[in-house]
């Protein structure tokens, strides 16, 4: 991955652009990098935990999250249902491998790799359990899983039935523990995503929380003023803080990061 794919900034240019459709997150849109920024930092906290080891991203949306961890493993291949995504990481990423196919039916034989990655898409499945057996069918003895998802409590707040139209169900971090560890899987450590020093100020200066000043305005169809453009535009990974949740209350999380291993 360039400088600039790793940025994630305004450079690309819309040939190469994957379209925005709010069901993933893009690089390279301004209005868009608070979300892009927000999943990018749990790939770079992983980045070092993959070197060396042959890895499948399962969902990799865009590609640039198994772009960035193809640095450090020693191989990456990716499987995602969406076709232009499958044809858009084809073309912009050739230094990883990707099939389209089912997440609920891999198309990798059994113990073909050290760690899955399947970084904010377990809210979009609809028969999670079954994507989770698959994910420790298609690790080795000693392999691990690393998940990442909206804390629902944090996300939706007050209430069950997610507001995003593209999730199907949403986990806190007893939930997300659960799913895991009743399908092959026993817990390492459980993180919580938070926004750092300079995103609190941020949320200070608008109004409480600069996540509600975009969606609100987003909702409302709204113009951004200049400056909350050029706040948004500025984040970088950077700014969050991923923490242990023997360290912070992981109920207060913006997203869960489970790092799992496979059970005996």
């Amino acid at each position: 991955m360039s400088e600039s794919q790793s940025a994630g900034g305004p450079s690309l240019d819309l040939e190469t652009q994957l379209a925005l459709t709010g069901e993933r997150t893009v690089p390279g849109i301004p209005a868009e990098n608070y979300w892009f920024r927000r999943h990018e930092v749990a790939y770079e906290f992983i980045e070092e935990r993959c070197a060396g080891r042959d890895l499948l991203e399962a969902g990799s949306g865009e590609g640039y999250g198994a772009a960035l961890l193809a640095r450090r493993a020693r191989s990456v291949v990716c499987v995602d249902y969406d076709e232009q995504a499958v044809e858009h990481t084809r073309r912009r990423y050739p230094e990883v491998t990707i099939h389209r196919g089912n997440l609920i039916d891999l198309p990798l034989e059994s113990a073909a790799v050290d760690t899955v990655v399947n970084f904010q898409v377990i809210e979009h499945l609809w028969d999670q359990p079954a994507f989770v057996r698959e994910c420790r069918r298609v690790l080795r003895a000693s392999g691990e899983l690393l998940m990442s998802t909206p804390n629902r409590i944090t996300f939706t707040p007050g209430s069950d039935t997610p507001l995003n139209p593209f999730h199907t169900r949403e986990l806190n971090a007893a939930e997300l523990t659960e799913l895991l560890t009743d399908d092959g899987f026993e817990l390492v450590t459980m993180y919580g995503v938070f926004h750092g020093p300079r995103l609190r100020a941020l949320d200070e200066k608008w109004g409480g929380s600069l996540i509600d000043a975009q969606i609100r305005r987003a909702l409302a169809g709204e113009p951004w003023p200049d400056e909350l453009v050029a706040d948004v535009a500025a984040i970088t990974a950077a700014d969050f803080e991923i923490v242990a949740a023997a360290d912070r209350d992981i109920d207060a999380s913006l997203d869960l990061l489970a790092v799992t291993r496979c059970a005996p």
